[in-house]
């Protein structure tokens, strides 16, 4: 088997360090197999996505020296694989349109705790005759997914630092699958284009882990592929706060425009000698 992995990053933002760490790992695994690595643009956010972003990340992979194989693939180009995937579920009767705020949800009292935080209380699964002309996203009716592969399925993966790993997609609820401003959320997206491109070993930082337990789950539901997944430590700043656009991190564009030699940079990384102050975590 060929190794294919990937590296599929957001143009909502400039990249920073913690980016050039995972996208290095996923390039390096790939190169050290003889195998293949992609560059995905996960643009379907579009309020936030932003064509000049997507040049800075070209640029800054290359500066880097991290070369892809094949055409840089845009999700944006993809929809239909989304809808399609969506269709599937819709049909089955494991979705259904939720119509509620981030503020109702925040406000219900009822609101259950997952391990990250409020889960959906469910108010509009079961509605009757919801009004479809209304903003609404469409949710996952967990209690009914989980139901649904064969009693014999092993619903596990195996992650290169963790081992085997059995899911628990309950824990996270009634998860969001087409948001009310993009066709399809990070959790099905990248569940269908990983599927679609082959990737055969998905390395991400440890911060997603919680959500391959989801993308299991759906793995059985449309009959598509496991990797084998490799969750990395993040980088975090001096305050223990894992590195993030929202937060600020220095970006590798102004190193880049610094005059910065990034072959450089990637070497050290790969050496673990990280910048004063940056650390390597694992939560």
């Amino acid at each position: 088997m060929v190794i294919h992995t990937r590296f599929a990053p957001s143009p909502t933002g400039r990249l920073h360090l913690g980016h050039a760490w995972s996208a290095i790992q996923a390039h390096d695994h790939a190169r050290q197999h003889g195998g293949r690595f992609t560059l995905r643009i996960e643009d379907i956010d579009g309020t936030r996505s932003r064509p000049e972003h997507v040049d800075a990340i070209l640029r800054d992979l290359e500066w880097l020296g991290l070369g892809w194989d094949g055409e840089v693939t845009w999700q944006s180009r993809r929809l239909h694989l989304y809808e399609a995937a969506l269709g599937r579920l819709r049909a089955a009767g494991l979705l259904y349109p939720c119509f509620c705020t981030r503020a109702d949800i925040a406000a219900s009292a009822s609101a259950p705790h997952g391990p990250e935080g409020a889960l959906y209380p469910g108010t509009c699964r079961g509605l009757e005759a919801p009004d479809m002309a209304r903003p609404h996203c469409w949710r996952l009716d967990m209690a009914r997914a989980i139901q649904i592969p064969p009693p014999g399925e092993d619903l596990c993966w195996h992650d290169a630092h963790a081992g085997r790993v059995r899911a628990d997609p309950a824990a996270a609820g009634d998860v969001v699958l087409a948001r009310k401003d993009a066709p399809a959320s990070y959790h099905l997206a990248v569940t269908v284009d990983d599927a679609a491109q082959g990737i055969t070993d998905v390395v991400r930082g440890v911060d997603l882990f919680a959500a391959t337990h989801v993308h299991r789950l759906l793995q059985a539901l449309l009959g598509l592929p496991t990797p084998e997944y490799r969750h990395h430590p993040l980088l975090a700043g001096p305050d223990g706060t894992r590195l993030a656009k929202r937060h600020g991190a220095p970006s590798l564009e102004a190193m880049r425009l610094a005059g910065e030699d990034g072959r450089a940079l990637a070497e050290r990384l790969r050496a673990g000698q990280l910048p004063v102050g940056i650390a390597a975590t694992g939560a």
